[in-house]
């Protein structure tokens, strides 16, 4: 990319942003890569959490949820959004009754993102800091915001809401060309 100055030349900002674009997917080999000239953009804002009861939370995380354990006592949780952290503690008690408390006593887990389309950037310690030690802390990510120019720092949680998975058991990670997002992020992190 350093020895091709023709692309300095290029003046119509979209073209030039179409030509990086097929050159940044033929050289990280990332098909969902894509250079944009957007003038105007304005960095889009989640909207609040809504104040919703949390039997109606709970009722949406079992439909992106699924819990069993297999033979052998293996745990078998296949997640197809990562809540965020305020969800997280708005409905904490019963994500613990509904998934952790079955899979906890399992000898080994199986976590399945292959569907994981969707999810919250601050739900990534959460997830990992049930499979980490609460001490020492670990860096897990830094995560770098253009349009705001913030690097976010995520670490893993020296306190949780239930017991912590350990690191002892075996941990294997599902992942497709339909993992995106967040759950990338955490099965990397995992990693």
């Amino acid at each position: 990319a350093s020895s091709n100055t023709e692309i300095l030349s290029i003046s119509d900002p979209a073209t030039l942003a179409s030509v990086l674009t097929v050159g940044v997917k033929n050289t990280i080999g990332d098909s969902r890569v894509k250079v944009t000239y957007e003038p105007e953009n304005v960095p889009a804002v989640p909207p609040p959490v809504p104040d919703i009861p949390a039997e109606h939370l709970a009722a949406m995380i079992k439909a992106t949820v699924k819990v069993e354990v297999l033979d052998d006592n293996i745990a078998y949780l296949k997640i197809q959004h990562i809540i965020g952290e305020e969800m997280a503690q708005k409905v904490g008690p019963l994500l613990l009754e509904y998934i952790w408390d079955k899979v906890l006593p399992t000898s080994a887990m199986i976590l399945d993102f292959r569907s994981a389309i969707s999810g919250e950037l601050s739900g990534i310690p959460y997830i990992v800091s049930y499979y980490t030690d609460a001490e020492p802390l670990i860096h897990i990510d830094s995560v770098y915001d253009r349009p705001s120019d913030i690097t976010t720092e995520l670490w893993s949680m020296p306190t949780l809401l239930g017991k912590r998975y350990g690191t002892s058991k075996p941990l294997i990670i599902l992942t497709s060309k339909n993992t995106l997002g967040v759950a990338e992020d955490v099965a990397y992190c995992l990693k």
